[in-house]
């Protein structure tokens, strides 16, 4: 009998301990249940009728920076929350304040200030379109690309910016495997001096130091800033990696994702005519966009055609054959949202309703994001929603 105190304990415990794991098991699998897609919580709506790309959003100003982007002429326009565009001028062209051509999207900044990184360096103006600062850069070299959309620009870091590199060595031979071995990816802006700084260099076990050959592009970095580390995912590779965000820049994880489907090219040993003119880029599974709330990660991106579709895209077709395929293909992969845990798991995958995966914007903790343009109908205005993620009740 003396040994029924120790066995109701005893019992107590491994009943608490079951019950503990179990609430435990519960509550995760409750919270990938619920976790479903995105709700909208705000939107702006600006009269326009153009091609608007909006480049920046300022939440505690209420102001939005984009441009009209023509195929002669830009004009940047400063609009605020209620869709009132409050100023619009151009710096493009033949002006002695103008930034030459666009070297990443227009940074807004406090004091009703936006920063500019263009050919002709790092220009600051006001909202009234005068020029208040201009550094010309140091060692500058023309850009292998610039790619221009909301949601991929450079981030601020400190004092300074980061952004991807792109300046690469004139006359580069993709054809020879080697230089993807001392290929520097980021690069870090510093505004006060006009000095750029190149660092981070493909992982050991990336899968562009497999051995093989890849199109221009394939490497494209995403990044995002969060928790002093620098996410980046490299074009093509389904892996997050992650680098602390002070020098030297050292690489804390990396974190493959289980896609469902993740068609991605795998490098080719002998460098052909297909994969040296970028076709492959618009075919192959590819990550536009990276970012993190909430403790989740949202990656969007293309899944890639299947074997079928990669065939048939090869084959010759009069001008009403393209067209029923890319009408066949937009159809078949529109581009997706995945939400990732922290261990790479894919929670959910979706089709944003409405929404521009590519265009996610991250300020001030809000999320926002561009609504697709109608196909059918020109619109004489154009919106942004700012979504959170969705938990829907059981």
């Amino acid at each position: 009998m003396r040994y029924l105190p120790l066995l109701s304990l005893l019992f107590l415990y491994l009943t608490s301990c079951n019950s503990r794991n179990q609430h435990s098991t519960n509550n995760e699998a409750l919270s990938v249940d619920k976790l479903n897609s995105f709700e909208k919580l705000d939107s702006i709506q600006i009269d326009f009728l153009g091609n608007p790309i909006v480049h920046d959003i300022h939440p505690e100003s209420r102001t939005i920076l984009f441009l009209d982007d023509g195929p002669y002429a830009q004009t940047i326009f400063i609009a605020k929350f209620d869709g009132e565009i409050i100023n619009s001028f151009s710096k493009f062209g033949d002006m002695p304040d103008s930034y030459g051509k666009l070297l990443s999207t227009i940074r807004l900044m406090e004091g009703e200030r936006f920063l500019v990184y263009g050919y002709n360096g790092f220009l600051t103006y006001d909202f009234e379109g005068n020029l208040l600062s201009r550094q010309k850069l140091l060692n500058f070299k023309i850009p292998d690309s610039s790619p221009i959309f909301m949601g991929h620009g450079m981030e601020k870091l400190g004092d300074e910016y980061l952004y991807i590199n792109q300046e690469f060595p004139p006359n580069i031979d993709y054809s020879d495997k080697t230089f993807l071995y001392e290929l520097k990816l980021l690069k870090i802006l510093y505004p006060e001096s006009g000095e750029i700084k190149l660092f981070i260099q493909f992982s050991e076990n990336s899968l562009f130091r497999n051995g093989k050959l890849f199109f221009r592009n394939a490497w494209d970095p995403v990044f995002h800033l969060g928790d002093n580390l620098i996410y980046v995912v490299f074009g093509l590779e389904p892996v997050i990696y992650a680098y602390e965000d002070s020098p030297p820049h050292t690489l804390v994880s990396n974190i493959p994702i289980e896609f469902n489907e993740f068609r991605n090219f795998k490098g080719v040993d002998s460098f052909t005519d297909e994969v040296e003119s970028f076709t492959d880029r618009f075919k192959s599974a590819f990550i536009e966009n990276i970012k993190k709330i909430d403790g989740y990660f949202l990656i969007a991106y293309f899944p890639g055609y299947d074997g079928q579709d990669m065939e048939e895209s090869k084959t010759n077709k009069s001008p009403d054959e393209w067209a029923i395929f890319r009408e066949k293909i937009q159809k078949k992969y529109p581009r997706r949202i995945a939400i990732i845990d922290s261990f790479g798991n894919v929670i959910n995958d979706f089709v944003p309703e409405g929404l521009d995966p590519k265009s996610m914007l991250l300020r001030n903790g809000e999320l926002w994001m561009m609504e697709k343009p109608d196909e059918e109908i020109e619109r004489d205005y154009f919106r942004l929603f700012k979504v959170g993620l969705k938990i829907e009740d059981l």
